[in-house]
């Protein structure tokens, strides 16, 4: 005699997440009449997550190892607040079998999969078996046991270059690595499973030939414990940069709607085949004929649910939140309507021109735009720590078609207001602009193949800002005088100095009439003529063109922005000339690049060292970035340590370089 399925109902949910991710799943949870607890680490006392829960608890200092992903400390949180489920959001522990388990353990519902559905997933060369064993097209590659470097290399020759190497346990790109020839095989392996030890504690790899060129599709499941499953339609997620997704659409313009179907049925079948619960992802590849290769199961709801929720009207972690509580889906396949197109693009606090790398410090400024869906836990003042994931906002569009969608988000994205940390901002409004991408036609290989044009800063913005930068470096914080107000500068010339993304800039400033400025800037003259201010916009006539820019200042620094490029800027016109040869770039000094925990050190004092040589690796926003020698020469001091945490400047190995070979 067949039992029905047990309901678990819960009342209060705790959210073992942060920032934008803890707010997504609060919104829905209060929407539903559930009580939320936030927890946080000391770096996040004063985020907006920990404000808007109904209770909060602090469960650790800084690093996630001590604070999210501490599973005693956040168990301990939800006995102390009297909270009956746990919603992981869509990081790590979502994806932990342990975690889940001692969810369970505890009395607590785990908003997610069984822990024996995790497990089966989340190691991907299980998964991979799993899915060849249910019929579910794969990639071929070597997913065995046998770990040794030698017999890794001669699976990685049998399967035929180029391969990926691939972290069993891994995600977001971390230890991965593709491999183009034999020759660079044995380092990258090395490579990719120090990052998958130090990210995931396991360095176990898989081997899979690498597909040229595909496209990155993924189906979004939902089961429930009666047996009903279906799938939410597909997501290109094709736009990657380091395997790591920047902008995600559905429908994917690659996927005609047989394919959708295709796709779809193996997506349900194969999370039937495990007893499926909740909301999940099947990751495939879409090679240029049509082929689909499974690749992973991630088994929570991604970053890019927006999209789906956008085309379906349906709220994912609601449906999520019915599910763990015993609830049937009440959806059958054939009830799914999909509406227009969407597009999410993932704002990163990042430099693109510095190698994309990841930034903290406070935000100065923060005003999204009002006619996108966006994501985040940002406001004036908050502070992005380098301890966490570098994204720091998602921006979602929805229109009736995919150029109406497109065209929505860059315009959104030219309207964002982002400034004091540097941010991806304008590299995502170029990658939406750039051709091949607005054809529809973009691949795994868009960023690489494209990447100097997706770099190149808009002249034009540079010529209106460099020319206005004079004028509010001159006139902030006193204000710029509004026409007809009596001019309060004298009309002799300034002579004035800045330095505009580290490029010295000299200008004379001359005021003309209220309002109006003369800017003389090298060869160059312009004229500038202020018509108004509204909060932290000015809206200007430079050289005969009307334009409205966003503006921070504090002390010396100035951060212009506009149509998507921001500008940093710094007044120098007072301060003293360091002369050449003080950048600190040859002195044998290598400085950390940002702050972060130092993970690995290669040398010690007494090492003779070449430039360029790896000294040490520091990890900072789940990201390890190595360091290396500035000059050839040999190690006098090491002022770092595996473990070690160290501020942006820091000197943290000096070299003393060789003599320099007589002439």
């Amino acid at each position: 005699m067949s039992t029905a399925p047990r309901s678990t109902p819960f009342g209060k949910v705790l959210v073992a997440n942060r920032g934008e991710i803890a707010l997504r799943v609060m919104r829905s949870a209060r929407a539903l009449g559930l009580r939320t607890v936030a927890v946080y680490s000391a770096a996040d006392a004063q985020a907006r997550h920990v404000r808007e829960a109904d209770e909060a608890v602090c469960i650790g200092d800084a690093l996630p190892s001590q604070s999210y992903l501490n599973i005693p400390a956040i168990l301990d949180a939800a006995r102390r607040t009297g909270a009956d489920a746990v919603h992981p959001g869509y990081g790590f522990l979502a994806e932990n079998a342990t975690f889940a388990q001692a969810c369970r353990t505890a009395g607590l519902v785990f908003i997610g999969p069984s822990p024996e559905a995790i497990a089966a997933m989340g190691n991907k060369a299980g998964a991979k078996r799993l899915m060849l064993e249910a019929g579910v097209p794969c990639v071929p590659g070597y997913q065995g046991e046998d770990q040794s470097e030698v017999h890794l290399r001669d699976e990685a020759a049998r399967i035929g270059y180029p391969v990926m190497i691939k972290a069993v346990a891994g995600g977001g790109g971390r230890g991965m690595r593709l491999v183009v020839s034999a020759d660079g095989f044995d380092a990258l392996l090395r490579s990719a499973k120090s990052e998958a030890q130090n990210a995931f504690g396991d360095p176990t790899v898989i081997l899979e030939r690498a597909i040229a060129e595909p496209r990155h599709v993924e189906i979004q499941v939902f089961a429930d414990r009666h047996g009903h499953a279906v799938h939410l339609g597909e997501r290109d997620c094709s736009v990657q940069r380091r395997h790591q997704k920047l902008i995600e659409e559905t429908p994917s313009p690659a996927v005609p709607a047989a394919l959708r179907d295709r796709m779809g049925a193996t997506a349900v079948a194969a999370a039937k085949a495990i007893g499926y619960e909740g909301a999940g992802t099947l990751e495939f590849l879409l090679d240029r004929d049509g082929n689909f290769y499974f690749m992973e199961m991630n088994t929570r709801l991604q970053v890019e649910h927006p999209v789906t929720e956008a085309v379906t009207g349906l709220d994912l972690v609601a449906m999520q939140l019915r599910v763990a509580a015993g609830e049937p889906l009440g959806l059958q396949q054939e009830d799914i309507r999909f509406s227009g197109h969407a597009i999410e693009v993932r704002l990163c606090a990042e430099d693109a021109q510095a190698s994309f790398l990841p930034q903290s410090g406070r935000v100065a400024l923060w005003a999204p735009p009002a006619t996108l869906r966006v994501e985040h836990a940002l406001r004036d003042g908050a502070e992005v720590p380098p301890f966490y994931d570098s994204m720091i906002a998602k921006l979602v569009a929805h229109g009736p078609t995919r150029a109406d969608a497109r065209r929505a988000l860059r315009r959104g994205l030219e309207d964002l207001v982002a400034l004091g940390v540097r941010t991806n901002q304008a590299f995502l409004a170029r990658c939406l602009a750039h051709p091949v991408f607005a054809d529809g036609d973009a691949t795994t290989a868009f960023i690489g193949s494209h990447l100097p044009a997706l770099l190149k800063r808009d002249d034009t913005a540079a010529h209106f800002v460099t020319a206005l930068a004079a004028v509010l470096l001159r006139e902030e914080p006193r204000g710029v005088p509004p026409p007809g107000e009596r001019l309060l500068v004298n009309r002799l010339p300034v002579p004035m100095r800045f330095e505009m993304d580290s490029r010295d800039c000299r200008a004379t400033l001359t005021a003309i009439a209220p309002a109006q400025y003369r800017v003389s800037l090298g060869e160059s003259e312009h004229r500038i003529a202020v018509t108004h201010r509204d909060g932290c916009r000015l809206h200007a006539i430079v050289d005969g063109v009307t334009i409205s820019v966003a503006f921070h200042r504090e002390g010396r620094r100035l951060w212009v922005s506009h149509l998507a490029e921001t500008f940093e800027i710094v007044d120098s016109t007072l301060a003293a000339s360091t002369g050449p040869g003080n950048s600190g770039s040859s002195d044998g000094r290598v400085r950390a690049s940002m702050n972060g925990r130092i993970v690995a050190v290669a040398v010690v004092a007494g090492d003779r060292v070449r430039a360029g040589q790896t000294l040490l690796t520091l990890e900072a926003m789940k990201m390890e970035h190595p360091h290396v020698a500035t000059v050839s020469g040999e190690v006098i001091a090491l002022r770092a340590a595996v473990g070690q945490q160290v501020q942006a400047g820091r000197v943290v190995v000096e070299i003393r370089p060789e003599p320099a070979a007589p002439a």
